[in-house]
C-alpha cells in the first residue's frame, strides 16, 4: 500500500525517512531535496482531497489543467540527516486571485526543520494562467 499520509481537519500530515539518494557527502539533507518533500505533502494532499493530477489533465475540469508552483519562501531552520523520519504538515493556505497558497513545515518528531509558504496557479497545457474552477474550488476545500 502507497503512504498517502492522513487527512485531518483541513491539513495532511505525510511521513517520509531520509535515504542516501537525499543527502550529501557528509549524511546531510541537500537543501533541494526540502523541495521534494514539499512537492509530496501538497500532492498527496490534494490527491486525498479527490484532485487527482490525471483527471486535471484530462480535461475533468473543462479544460486540461496541471498546478504550477508560482513562488516559494522557506525558512530553514535545522538540518535533516540521514534515517531521520520526517513528517511534512501542509495546510491549505488562502486563494487570492489565481494564486492558491499552502503552509507547509516540515518536522522531525517535535523539532521544527523547515517553513515554507508555497503559492501555486493553475496553467492550460499553454502555459497561460487559469481561474479555479468551482469544482476544483469545492474539493480543495476553497470558499
Amino acid at each position: 500500500m502507497v503512504n498517502s499520509g492522513s487527512l485531518g481537519d483541513g491539513f495532511h500530515t505525510l511521513t517520509e525517512r531520509v535515504y542516501f539518494e537525499h543527502t550529501d557527502f557528509s549524511g546531510v539533507v541537500y537543501h533541494t531535496r526540502y523541495l521534494d518533500f514539499l512537492e509530496h505533502g501538497r500532492s498527496d494532499y490534494v490527491r486525498m482531497l479527490g484532485v487527482h493530477h490525471k483527471q486535471m489533465n484530462a480535461a475533468e475540469f473543462g479544460e486540461p489543467l496541471v498546478f504550477a508552483v508560482h513562488r516559494m519562501e522557506i525558512e530553514f531552520k535545522a538540518a535533516a540527516r540521514i534515517d531521520d523520519v520526517l513528517t511534512i504538515e501542509t495546510q491549505r493556505g488562502q486563494l487570492q486571485g489565481l494564486r492558491l497558497t499552502f503552509n507547509q513545515t516540515i518536522r522531525r518528531d517535535a523539532q521544527v526543520l523547515l517553513e515554507a509558504v508555497v503559492t501555486v496557479i493553475l496553467m492550460n497545457p499553454q502555459g497561460k494562467p487559469r481561474r479555479y474552477p468551482g469544482e476544483l474550488l469545492l474539493r480543495l476545500g476553497v470558499s
